[in-house]
């Protein structure tokens, strides 16, 4: 079942940003299916974390879909190469979200290889925000996608296990003062799918 979007239209991006970290994402893009587990996020709290887009609440058109009720995927464009998926967190307005920097493949990998044009070893799959879209199909056109459609969509984990999460300072911000160290990169620790960076 797909989490209601009570779950994200919740003030605190820090812990949606770790409750995360053991669900299940999916997408459904050209009528494939593809997703896997969540295991490595980072939180961005909106105007007053020098991290975000939206600090000090800057509103552009590039980052306007951040100011939106939680629910929705705010996609950006990282170094005029990679898309990266973020979720959109809070009420109206308050420009919180969570980039999905990792996730374990589980479903469509044969899809996800041919997206990615890769044969290699399905660790490095889906490792990294840019790896992560481009093997989900996301790209900016589905900036703004609700996530309580049928694209793109958040579950519990069918098959939970206990799960240790680990935080760490945030990967490639390399600003002076203490939104550069701050521990808002959320990971789930042993698992082998995670970032190589920081873990």
């Amino acid at each position: 079942m797909k989490l209601p979007l009570s779950f994200y239209q919740r003030d605190d991006v820090l812990a949606i940003a770790r409750e995360l970290n053991g669900k299940c994402l999916y997408t459904c893009v050209d009528g494939l299916l593809t997703g896997g587990m969540i295991v490595e996020t980072e939180a961005y709290r909106g105007p007053d974390d020098r991290g975000s887009h939206a600090w000090n609440d800057r509103r552009t058109p590039r980052n306007e879909m951040m100011y939106a009720a939680g629910g929705v995927v705010y996609m950006y464009i990282c170094y005029g190469i990679h898309d990266m998926l973020n979720i959109v967190t809070g009420d109206e307005g308050s420009s919180h979200a969570i980039l999905i920097r990792a996730i374990e493949p589980l479903t469509g990998l044969e899809v996800m290889r041919d997206r990615r044009n890769v044969h290699h070893a399905d660790v490095r799959l889906c490792q990294g925000p840019g790896a992560l879209a481009k093997a989900l199909g996301l790209n900016k056109i589905h900036n703004g996608a609700s996530l309580a459609g049928d694209e793109i969509w958040i579950t519990d984990n069918p098959s939970p296990e206990p799960l240790e999460i680990a935080s760490s300072a945030r990967i490639g911000l390399n600003f002076p003062g203490i939104y550069r160290d701050i521990p808002w990169r959320f990971y789930v620790r042993g698992n082998r799918y995670v970032s190589r960076n920081k873990t």
